[in-house]
């Protein structure tokens, strides 16, 4: 089963609105450099809340979520402990 795990990202603040995830820090200290942001997306289905963000982590495609001025992933009971 997955739940919401918030973290602290590390972000850019544009102009225009757009907001640029750099780097994800973890609940325990650990971090995660952000390569790239490669879609970002609203829930057509309330499937999700918030904004989705696809990025590429070292070479794997995770999502990230922001939802108002939280951000959170979805992890597994194993990963949220």
């Amino acid at each position: 089963m997955k739940k919401k795990v918030f973290v602290q990202v590390v972000c850019t603040h544009l102009d225009n609105g757009a907001v640029i995830p750099h780097e994800i820090w973890w609940q325990d200290g650990r971090r995660w450099s952000i390569r790239r942001v490669l879609h970002t997306s609203e829930s057509p289905d309330d499937g999700f809340e918030g904004i989705r963000y696809a990025v590429l982590i070292n070479r794997s495609t995770r999502y990230l979520y922001q939802s108002g001025d939280r951000w959170y992933v979805e992890a597994t009971d194993k990963e949220g402990a």
